[in-house]
C-alpha cells in the first residue's frame, strides 16, 4: 500500500472544500424570459455545438494515445479527459467570472462577478449572445476551457507526473485561459476594443496552447541537453521540430 502523502490528499481536501462551500450558496430563481427574447433554434444549436466541442476532447485523448509508447496510452488518454472534471470545477467556483465578469481593467472579470455560478441562472442573457440562456452561453464557454489545457498534453506526454499535470490544469485555467479569453471575447476586454475577432478560439485557444506547449517543449529539451550533454528528443517531439525547420526555411 502507497503511503498518504500531502500531494495525494490535497486534490480530495480541496473538492471537500469547495463542496462544503457550496452549500451555503443561496438558491437563486431561474431567469424568465418576458421580454420573449430567446430564440428556439438558437439554443437548439448551440446545444448541438456544445456536444460537438465536448466529443473533440475524448477524440484528443485518442488522437494523444496514438502518438505514444503502448505502455503509456493509458496514462495519455486519461490526461486528456481528466481536464473535463478539473476544469469544470474551477469554472464554476471562479473561472467563469474571470472570464466573462464585470471586466477590471480590460484585463480580468470580478471574481465576485459569477462566483460559484451566482447570478447565472437567475441573469439576463449575455450581451453578446441575447437569444439564449446565460447558463447555456457558460456551458458552451466551458468546452473551450476544457479542451485547452488537453491540447497541452501531447508537449509533457511521457514526462510529466499525474498529479503534477493535475496542478498544471488549475493554475493554466486560472492563469492563462481566463485572462486571455476576457481580453479577446469580453466586451470591455482590451483585445476585443481593439478590433480583436475570434469566433473559434483561435486566439484563446490554440494560440495559449500551443505557445504553452511549445515553452514546456523548450523546457524539457533543455533538461534533456544538461543531462546527457546533447539535445535528446523523443518521438513525439517531431511536430515542434518541423515547425522549427519550415520557420528557418521561411527565414532564409
Amino acid at each position: 500500500m502507497r503511503k498518504m502523502t500531502f500531494t495525494r490528499v490535497l486534490p480530495f481536501f480541496l473538492l471537500a472544500v469547495i463542496s462544503i462551500a457550496a452549500l451555503f450558496i443561496p438558491f437563486q430563481t431561474i431567469y424568465k424570459d418576458q421580454e420573449g427574447v430567446y430564440n428556439a433554434a438558437d439554443i437548439a444549436w448551440v446545444l448541438v455545438a456544445t456536444a460537438l466541442v465536448f466529443i473533440m476532447t475524448p477524440g484528443l485523448a485518442f488522437f494523444y494515445g496514438g502518438m505514444v509508447h503502448r505502455k503509456n496510452v493509458i496514462s495519455t488518454m486519461i490526461k486528456s479527459v481528466l481536464a473535463a472534471g478539473v476544469v469544470s470545477i474551477l469554472w464554476i467556483v471562479v473561472g467563469f467570472s474571470l472570464s466573462f465578469g464585470d471586466s477590471i481593467g480590460g484585463f480580468i472579470g470580478n471574481p465576485g462577478s459569477f462566483l460559484f455560478f451566482q447570478n447565472v441562472a437567475s441573469g439576463a442573457p449575455w450581451t453578446l449572445a441575447p437569444t439564449i440562456p446565460l447558463t447555456l452561453f457558460a456551458l458552451f464557454q466551458l468546452m473551450f476551457a476544457i479542451i485547452t489545457p488537453g491540447l497541452v498534453v501531447g508537449a509533457v506526454a511521457e514526462r510529466i507526473r499525474f498529479t503534477s499535470y493535475i496542478l498544471f490544469i488549475a493554475l493554466f485555467a486560472l492563469l492563462v485561459y481566463a485572462p486571455i479569453a476576457h481580453w479577446t471575447w469580453h466586451p470591455e476586454g482590451f483585445l476585443f476594443k481593439m478590433g480583436a475577432l475570434d469566433f473559434a478560439g483561435g486566439t484563446v485557444v490554440h494560440i495559449s496552447a500551443v505557445a504553452y506547449a511549445y515553452g514546456l517543449h523548450k523546457i524539457y529539451q533543455f533538461k534533456n541537453s544538461e543531462r546527457d550533454g546533447k539535445a535528446v528528443a523523443s518521438n513525439n517531439n517531431h511536430g515542434f521540430q518541423l515547425c522549427e525547420e519550415k520557420a528557418a526555411a521561411t527565414i532564409k
